[in-house]
């Protein structure tokens, strides 16, 4: 299991944790030559989705179930999120430093998305969904939430066409690495 202190440590120097399947889940550290980020002046979501949002068909709710969202996010055929990962994490979210935005339908959560927050970057680990959209509204809640908050910085580690959607971009280290800084700093 990793501290939070060596988690935190890393996050600020642009590293990131994954457990490897084939390596028997051993953690190794990344940090990507080029790094996916969602620049949140340039966050685009269709408007279908704007609406489906806005007619509150899903309970939003930050934290209300952080376990139930990273084992969620770790309930598919192939991850790097191993046990280790979901304790060294939940250590994280007692101090005060890992959220989930989860969407939530008739009393069951049904989406979500959790990460690392310090300064004024979220760090963004994993998404699930049980339910059409249900991740995609969390991601929205994500967003409005760091604008509320005047985050900086949404760190996607990597990009995929999901995200592409949103306006994810993949920039280089050096770039995000000043970027992190600023956001830091803040």
């Amino acid at each position: 299991m990793l501290e939070p202190t060596e988690l935190l440590y890393a996050y600020a120097q642009g590293y990131f944790p994954m457990a490897i399947p084939e390596e028997n889940n051993e953690i190794f550290w990344f940090k990507p030559d080029k790094r996916g980020i969602i620049p949140l002046d340039k966050f685009h979501v269709s408007k279908n989705l704007r609406r489906l949002f806005n007619r509150h068909y899903f309970e939003l709710k930050i934290n209300g179930d952080f376990e139930g969202t990273i084992r969620a996010c770790a309930n598919r055929e192939d991850t790097w999120i191993s046990d280790d990962i979901i304790k060294s994490y939940s250590k994280l979210y007692d101090l005060g430093y890992a959220y989930s935005f989860e969407t939530w339908r008739e009393g069951r959560l049904v989406g979500g998305l959790y990460g690392v927050a310090i300064g004024k970057v979220f760090f963004g680990e994993s998404m699930f969904h049980k339910e059409t959209d249900a991740s995609k509204i969390a991601l929205i809640f994500l967003v409005e939430f760091m604008k509320e908050n005047n985050f900086l910085l949404l760190d996607t580690q990597y990009i995929n066409d999901h995200l592409l959607q949103f306006g994810a971009e993949e920039i280089s280290n050096e770039a995000y690495e000043k970027l992190l800084g600023k956001a830091l700093e803040s």
